[in-house]
């Protein structure tokens, strides 16, 4: 009972994929604003995380929710929990014979 309300507890992310960079794996960037130390103005920053993706039903563009996990590989730390946004797809590769 306590496992699944640590789990819980965990990280998570929307971000939107960037790159597909091997098999199960892909990249995260997610996009935060912070003020300036001084200026208070504020910057627009982000950060790029690698994800697992079990199932490969991610393309580039898609809005997904990713959760923290335990480390899969060198990099990847997160995986993703769902997507929330599919890209929409470009018709400019047909064609005419």
């Amino acid at each position: 009972m306590e496992a699944t309300a640590t789990r819980n507890s965990r990280k998570s992310l929307i971000g939107t994929v960037t790159s597909r960079s091997g098999d199960k794996t892909i990249k995260v960037t997610y996009f935060y604003k912070i003020p300036h130390p001084l200026y208070r103005k504020e910057i627009k920053r982000k950060t790029v995380v690698h994800a697992h993706d079990e199932a490969n039903d991610c393309g580039i563009g898609d809005r997904v929710e990713i959760m923290e996990t335990r480390p899969i590989s060198k990099l990847k730390r997160w995986r993703v929990t769902r997507v929330l946004e599919r890209a929409p797809k470009l018709d400019g590769d047909t064609k005419d014979a």
